[in-house]
């Protein structure tokens, strides 16, 4: 579980963020909005260990994101996935080397998983496409191919920034469909979104909250 308590984020002398208060639970699913500059993507970054809070506490499972060290972030790391809203990719590799990127990483051996990793690749569409380099594919292709990256390491959380902020509806549908399916499973999902007609489509497929960031504070509106 992630749980903010009176969180907040200041830089440059100014205050960003203040008294946040928030818990994704285990198997929940939250949609956050807010107007431009509100500061989402700095309370995603918060709730997966990229930042620190100037005030008020991060707890994952328990322990403070502030007394981590780089190795205890890391191992927390792999229980949270991510799917940035800028989905970089190495472009020389293929998208099926860049999916198998934090097996890589995390030491494991990439051919021992080399079934799994081919189920993933069919379960966003990809199969086809697994030699494909990243400029060769199409906006909604690359957010499938980050999100199969994002959950490569079967974490407990999936955090998503704009994943549908750069591709058509029929697409947006596609990747809400996978998100939902994949919080069936139990996974907390959490979405930062300005698209309220996908939070509306939602509403056949989730249970969700639905948060509001704005002035520098925390809502929580009604559950979808």
């Amino acid at each position: 579980m992630i749980e903010l308590r009176g969180v907040g984020y200041s830089y440059g002398g100014g205050n960003l963020l203040s008294g946040l208060d928030l818990e994704l639970t285990p198997g929940s699913f939250h949609f956050l909005t807010g107007p431009s500059g509100a500061g989402k993507t700095t309370l995603l970054k918060l709730c997966y260990g990229d930042l620190k809070p100037t005030a008020g506490a991060v707890t994952i499972d328990g322990r403070d994101s502030r007394r981590m060290d780089r190795d205890g972030l890391a191992r927390m790391r792999r229980r949270i996935g991510v799917v940035h809203q800028d989905c970089q990719f190495i472009d020389h590799l293929s998208i099926h080397e860049n999916v198998a990127l934090p097996l890589t990483v995390a030491g494991r051996d990439v051919a021992v998983e080399a079934a799994n990793l081919e189920q993933l690749l069919g379960w966003v569409g990809l199969s086809r496409r697994a030699n494909a380099l990243p400029p060769e594919l199409s906006g909604g292709e690359r957010q499938r191919a980050a999100l199969a990256r994002a959950i490569i390491m079967d974490p407990d959380v999936i955090i998503a920034d704009e994943p549908t902020g750069n591709i058509d509806w029929d697409m947006s549908k596609r990747l809400l469909s996978l998100l939902a399916e994949l919080n069936r499973m139990g996974k907390t999902v959490l979405v930062a979104t300005h698209d309220l007609a996908l939070i509306r489509a939602a509403k056949a497929q989730v249970t969700a909250r639905v948060l509001r960031l704005a002035g520098g504070t925390l809502s929580a509106g009604t559950e979808l």
